[in-house]
C-alpha cells in the first residue's frame, strides 16, 4: 500500500481527487466558512454526528466535496488511540469496496502519535491475506493520503509510522502462513531474502553447526521432527563497531504439537503462530531497514518444529544447554524455554548491551493479561520502563510482571540443574524465571505475547505484535548510544558446556 502525506486544511480535502474522503471529527470541533466545515458543523448540530470514538456518518456526492463518497468519523480528543479507533472503524467500512484512493484528514492540531495510529490503523484494517488461496480477492485499497497541517512537522513521524506498517504486515503475513509453508527453513530463506533486499547480514546455520556449537537444549526439542531445524542470526549495523548492539531473540516454533505431551485436539491448529516472536524479530528488521537508524540491533532466531516421533526427546530426558546447565524434561510441551535459553546463552558474545526475547511462551499469560498487554519481564528497571513507554506510544502496550526468586522454587529437580516446568500457579513467571538463568550477563527483559501475537475466532489471523513496540524502543535507543560494557568471560559457559556434554557421553 502506497502512503502520502499533504498539507491539507478542510477547504483543500474538500478539493482532494479521491474515491473516499475520511474526516476526524475531534471534541470541540471549530467550523470554518468551507462546505466541508458547514457540513460537518450541521451534522454535529442536528445530533446526526458524535464526536465519540466509533461513531461514523456516511455521504455520497455531498455539494462542494471532490470524492463521492465522504466518511466523517468521531475521534475523540484526537489522541492517537481514539484516532486509532476511528481509522479501524472507517477502514472495516471499505473492505467490501471498491475504493482504491483514501484521503484522511486528521483533526489540525494532530500530532506524531496521530500520524501512526491512522497510518497503522487503516493498515491493519485493511490488510487482506492472500497466499494460499487460489482465487484471491486481494486489497482494493492502493493509495493513502494522509492529511495534517503541517506536512514537514510530521515528516519523520511519517516515515516512522511508514516503516511500522511494513515491518508489521511482514511479521503477520509470515504469521499466518500455514505450517507446511512457513517451516524452519523457509524463515531461514525469509530472513535471507530480508537481508540481500536491504543490506542487512545474515546467517543461517542448520542441525549440523548447531550441533558443533553445543545448543543440546535446542536440538532436544528438534529431534522429532522430519523438519531440519534452522539457527538464524540477522545482523543490523547503523552505528560504530564500537557500540554494543541490542540483540531481539524470536522463539521460532513453526508448529507446537506438545510433542509427546500432546496438546489437545480443539485448536491445535493455532499453535502455527508459535513463531509469533520470529516472525516479530524479522517485522523489525523490516522496519529498521526503511528508516536505518544509527544503532546496532541483532537478531536471533531459534527455530524448529515440536513433534511427537520415536526419536522425540519426552518426559525425564536430561538436556545439556549451550550454557552447560542441565535441565529435566518433565513436559515437552514447555518447549519454548529450551529453545530460547541456548540463544539467550549465545546471545552473549555479541556483548549486547540490552537483550530482549519475544515468546508465544505460556497459556497462562494469556488467562493473566488476555489479549490486550504483553507480558513484561525484566531485570533492568530501566530497560522495563524504556519497553513500557514504547509500548504505550506504538499503541501495542505490555504490563510489567514480577520475577521474585520464590517463583523458582517449582524448578528444583533432583536429577538436573533445573526441570523445565513446576505446578501451575504462576505458570508465565515460572517460565521467565526458567529463562533468567541463562541471562545473568547482561540487562535482559521477556516479553509474552502468547495473548497478543495472533486472534482467535471469527477474527483469527497474526496481528503482527509487538513489532511496533520493539519498533518504538529500539528508535528511542538511537540518540543514547553505548559502549561495549564490561561482561563476564563467554568462555566460562562454554568450557561448562564442553565438560557437561563429555559427562552425558560418558553416561550414554
Amino acid at each position: 500500500m502506497d502512503f502520502e502525506l499533504k498539507t491539507l486544511d478542510l477547504a483543500g480535502a474538500a478539493g482532494e481527487k479521491s474515491d473516499v474522503l475520511l474526516v476526524l471529527v475531534t471534541e470541540g470541533f471549530q467550523a470554518g466558512k468551507d462546505p466541508l466545515g458547514k457540513l460537518v458543523a450541521s451534522a454535529l448540530a442536528a445530533g446526526d454526528l458524535e464526536p465519540k470514538p466509533g461513531k461514523m456518518l456516511q455521504a455520497y456526492r455531498a455539494e462542494g466535496i471532490a470524492a463521492p463518497r465522504l466518511l466523517l468519523a468521531g475521534a475523540g480528543d484526537g489522541s492517537g488511540k481514539r484516532v486509532q479507533t476511528a481509522v479501524q472503524a472507517a477502514a472495516s467500512t471499505l473492505r467490501s469496496s471498491t475504493a482504491r484512493k483514501l484521503t484522511v484528514l486528521l483533526p489540525a492540531g494532530s500530532g506524531a502519535d496521530a500520524v501512526r495510529a491512522a497510518v497503522c490503523g487503516i493498515a491493519e484494517s485493511s490488510y487482506v491475506y492472500v497466499a494460499t488461496k487460489s482465487k484471491p480477492e486481494a486489497r482494493e485499497l492502493k493509495k493513502v493520503v494522509i492529511g495534517v497541517a503541517d506536512a514537514g512537522a510530521q515528516k519523520q513521524a511519517f516515515a516512522r509510522a511508514k516503516a511500522a506498517a511494513a515491518g508489521i504486515e511482514f511479521a503477520r503475513e509470515l504469521g499466518n502462513l500455514p505450517p507446511n509453508y512457513a517451516t524452519p527453513t523457509r524463515l531461514g530463506e525469509e530472513a535471507t531474502k530480508l537481508a540481500k533486499t536491504h543490506g542487512l547480514q545474515v546467517e543461517v546455520l542448520g542441525p549440523k553447526e548447531v550441533a558443533r556449537i553445543g545448543m543440546g537444549s535446542f536440538m532436544g526439542v528438534a529431534k522429532g521432527s522430519v523438519e531440519p531445524l534452522r539457527f538464524i542470526t540477522l545482523r543490523y549495523d547503523g552505528a560504530g563497531k564500537g557500540e554494543a548492539p541490542i540483540v531481539l531473540v524470536g522463539k521460532g516454533i513453526t508448529f507446537d504439537t506438545g510433542g509427546i505431551s500432546i496438546k489437545p485436539s480443539a485448536e491445535m491448529d493455532e499453535m502455527k503462530y508459535d513463531m509469533g516472536g520470529a516472525a516479530s524479530v524479522l517485522g523489525t528488521f523490516r522496519a529498521l531497514a526503511e528508516l536505518k537508524p544509527r544503532l546496532n540491533v541483532i537478531g536471533l532466531i531459534p527455530s524448529c518444529e515440536n513433534m511427537p516421533d520415536g526419536g522425540s526427546y519426552k518426559p525425564g530426558d536430561i538436556l545439556t544447554s549451550l550454557s552447560g546447565q542441565t535441565i529435566e524434561v518433565l513436559n515437552t510441551d514447555a518447549e519454548g524455554r529450551l529453545i530460547l535459553c541456548d540463544a539467550l546463552t549465545y546471545a552473549e558474545r555479541f556483548k549486547p548491551r540490552a537483550v530482549i526475547d519475544i515468546a508465544t511462551l505460556t497459556g497462562a499469560c494469556v488467562v493473566a493479561l488476555g489479549g490486550v498487554r504483553s507480558g513484561l519481564f525484566a531485570t533492568d528497571d530501566a530497560l522495563a520502563q524504556q519497553l513500557l513507554d514504547a509500548g504505550d506510544a506504538a499503541l501495542d502496550p505490555c504490563w510489567r510482571m514480577p520475577l521474585d526468586d520464590e517463583y523458582a522454587e517449582g524448578l528444583k529437580t533432583n536429577f538436573a540443574d533445573v526441570a523445565n516446568v513446576a505446578g501451575r500457579a504462576g505458570g508465565a513467571v515460572v517460565a521467565a524465571k526458567f529463562l533468567h538463568r541463562f541471562t545473568q550477563n547482561y540487562p535482559w527483559a521477556h516479553l509474552d505475547i502468547a495473548g497478543t501475537a495472533w486472534k482467535g475466532g471469527a477474527a483469527k489471523g497474526s496481528t503482527g505484535r509487538p513489532v511496533g513496540l520493539l519498533l518504538e524502543y529500539l528508535l528511542s535507543q538511537e540518540s543514547v548510544g553505548a559502549a561495549p560494557a564490561k561482561r563476564a568471560s563467554v568462555a566460562a559457559p562454554a568450557k561448562a558446556a564442553k565438560a557437561a556434554r563429555a559427562r552425558t557421553r560418558a553416561l550414554a
